[in-house]
């Protein structure tokens, strides 16, 4: 009997360090749930952020492209208009040089 109860202590004193080792194994997963359950909380800040500033970036910049799209359609408009004073001014002249020939 003394022989068994040797065994039963050896098995009892294993399965005691074993639990031992499990439970430092755990508590390292556990520090480190810890600090990647804090870096995803830091960068799901930093996204948030960042989407804030995507967003106010992306409106500015699309009332600059509406505005910039003005002055091109102002531009274009007073060219085409510049030419056509050009083209009357030029017209004119003519018109003045023929008849200051004639007399």
């Amino acid at each position: 009997m003394t022989q068994q109860a040797a065994t039963l202590q050896n098995c009892n004193n294993e399965l005691v360090k074993f639990i031992e080792i499990v439970h430092k194994k755990r508590d390292v997963i556990q520090k480190d749930i810890i600090a990647e359950e804090r870096e995803k909380s830091r960068l799901q800040n930093e996204i948030s952020v960042l989407t804030e500033k995507l967003v106010k970036i992306e409106e500015a910049l699309a009332k600059k492209i509406a505005t910039r799209e003005k002055y091109d359609e102002t531009i274009s408009q007073t060219e085409a208009t510049f030419d056509k004073i050009l083209e009357s001014s030029q017209d004119l002249l003519e018109v003045l040089k023929a008849g200051a020939s004639t007399s």
